[in-house]
């Protein structure tokens, strides 16, 4: 495609591949700050507003988007949840997230953040453009990495830029750029997967629970207050077809079973999805003049509700080493992008990596293994230790509450 006639060509500071709201948030930061973007994704907007992903936001989180000017839609429409309950041996254990750190997490779906920054980006003149294809990153090794691409209405583009942002997603083509030779992925595979179901049904509970049983694990989650989303623990393998809805319901109402009488409320299941799930982590997260962020650098298992949270860190401490590389600093400062970036990155692979060995029951398991993690979660909830270390780890490690 480099051979292909050029329409326009455009310069700015920054381009961005991806406009998820890792891609999104970045050119709003930048934005504020006087440096234009360009922002490219090969989705539609619809497509990427109608993909359910997560939905829990850590406390600085759903601060950020409110005091950076996105919107202050999240602290209106958004659940505030002070704790989860975690459900094992038949019964219910909830850890007070705000008496044990002071903090809260908010239920506001990944869809909407989506929504709020794409708005955003609107509203500020910023320019995106979605539904674009054959894109190409080239001259990444030198000062002026350039972006092509074809727009929805076949016209071919070019944009010129000091840096580059891969921003790209679990299927990135920009980590791919990295030399071979020079990257190192860490990775691991977990032999479960999560069966999730979006069901039309009043809420369950006013929080998260999560359930440990000897059939398996389920999370009970929740939307709106007449839409809520439900996962069980299933094999990578299993097809969403064999799953008549009589049958997801007796599975979810088993694995939250005990004795104080806990069911769930029921409704028609208006989607069904198979969610394979790893951990991964690619390295070097800077080359030359590309930057990866979010999940193009990075995925972890949905268990510790992670993934979001730490593609919004990414760019939060990636507009400020831009911010400085573009300014007096010079390029040293993207120096600081990577350290501060995987610190985060790493401790959230530990917890969400803890978490999913805690209350998953792993294919061939023995009786011993069961009862072990039963001692293991009876630690966590009987011990102010281990409520602390899961009501921490579980709000982000929010810094501005205690610098």
């Amino acid at each position: 495609m480099t051979d292909a006639i050029t329409d326009t060509v455009a310069s700015v500071p920054v381009a961005v591949i991806g406009a998820g709201p890792a891609g999104l948030m970045l050119a709003h930061l930048l934005g504020r700050a006087g440096v234009g973007t360009i922002v490219v994704d090969t989705r539609t907007r619809q497509a990427i507003e109608t993909t359910q992903r997560a939905g829990i936001l850590e406390a600085d989180t759903a601060r950020d988007l409110v005091e950076t000017g996105v919107c202050d839609r999240v602290m209106r429409d958004g659940h505030e949840h002070e704790g989860v309950e975690l459900r094992f041996g038949g019964r219910p254990h909830r850890l007070d997230f705000k008496e044990l750190v002071g903090e809260s997490v908010w239920l506001y779906p990944q869809t909407d953040v989506f929504t709020d920054l794409a708005d955003a980006r609107e509203r500020d003149g910023g320019t995106v453009h979605f539904g674009v294809s054959d894109t190409e990153v080239l001259d990444i090794a030198t000062d002026a990495p350039r972006v092509r691409y074809t727009a929805p209405d076949g016209s071919r583009h070019e944009i010129r830029a000091r840096y580059v942002v891969g921003a790209d997603g679990s299927r990135s083509m920009c980590r791919n750029l990295v030399p071979q030779e020079q990257r190192v992925r860490y990775g691991k595979a977990y032999p479960f997967a999560w069966f999730g179901i979006m069901a039309e049904a009043p809420m369950s509970a006013p929080e998260l629970v999560y359930a440990h049983s000897e059939h398996g694990f389920a999370l009970i989650s929740q939307r709106t207050e007449t839409v809520q989303r439900m996962y069980f623990q299933c094999s990578p393998d299993e097809s969403v077809d064999a799953w008549p809805d009589h049958r997801i319901w007796e599975t979810l109402q088993a694995r939250v079973a005990g004795e104080d009488g806990f069911r769930l409320k029921e409704g028609p299941i208006s989607e069904k999805t198979v969610l394979r799930f790893r951990s991964f982590v690619q390295e070097p997260m800077r080359w030359g003049s590309m930057l990866l962020a979010g999940d193009a650098a990075h995925t972890v298992p949905p268990t510790g509700a992670r993934g979001l949270n730490l593609a919004l860190h990414d760019v939060k401490v990636l507009s400020d080493v831009l911010l400085r590389a573009l300014g007096s600093a010079g390029e040293t400062a993207l120096d600081d992008y990577q350290p501060r970036a995987l610190q985060r990155v790493w401790r959230a692979q530990n917890f969400s990596y803890w978490m999913t060995q805690l209350l998953h029951t792993a294919p061939g398991g023995t009786p011993f293994d069961l009862r072990r993690q039963l001692g293991e979660l009876d630690n966590v909830v009987g011990t102010r230790a281990g409520r602390s270390y899961l009501a921490e780890q579980y709000t982000g490690w929010p810094v501005r509450s205690r610098g």
